[in-house]
């Protein structure tokens, strides 16, 4: 997981207005990747207002807002993001195994059965991957 610093230590966000480089900061913890800075209105909203405000208000932890998060892109049929959402909660601790799969089945029965088997589909592939990695190293 990143968290916007350098090997060397230093935030690569440290230019930016704290707006951006918080939420650019949050976007790396929420999807496990490393972000770089954007260019137009949506990204400024996505980064400054959604990831810089909105999942760093009081009240929900990551976990929660991830979980809920989770329940909507299934209830959307949005596999795709759901290929984000997923392997970063299970690389971030945040859903183990057990937790991903019984979030399938417990979905499955109100999104509907197809999306449910496009998540099962998700799930089982990022805890494959991290079997695997995890037998390399």
């Amino acid at each position: 997981m990143s968290t916007g610093h350098s090997s060397e230590g230093t935030d690569k966000f440290a230019d930016l207005p704290e707006a951006r480089a918080r939420g650019l900061r949050k976007m790396e913890e929420v999807y496990g990747f490393d972000m770089a800075d954007g260019e137009g209105d949506f990204f400024r909203y996505t980064a400054d207002h959604l990831f810089g405000d909105i999942w760093q208000r009081p009240g929900l932890t990551t976990r929660d807002r991830r979980l809920l998060l989770i329940g909507l892109l299934a209830g959307r049929g949005a596999a795709d993001v759901l290929g984000i959402q997923i392997p970063a909660a299970y690389a971030n601790g945040e859903l183990s195994e057990d937790e991903l799969r019984e979030i399938v089945v417990f979905l499955s029965h109100y999104a509907g059965w197809p999306d449910g088997a496009r998540m099962n589909t998700v799930v089982e592939e990022t805890i494959g991957k991290a079997r695997r990695k995890a037998q390399r190293s």
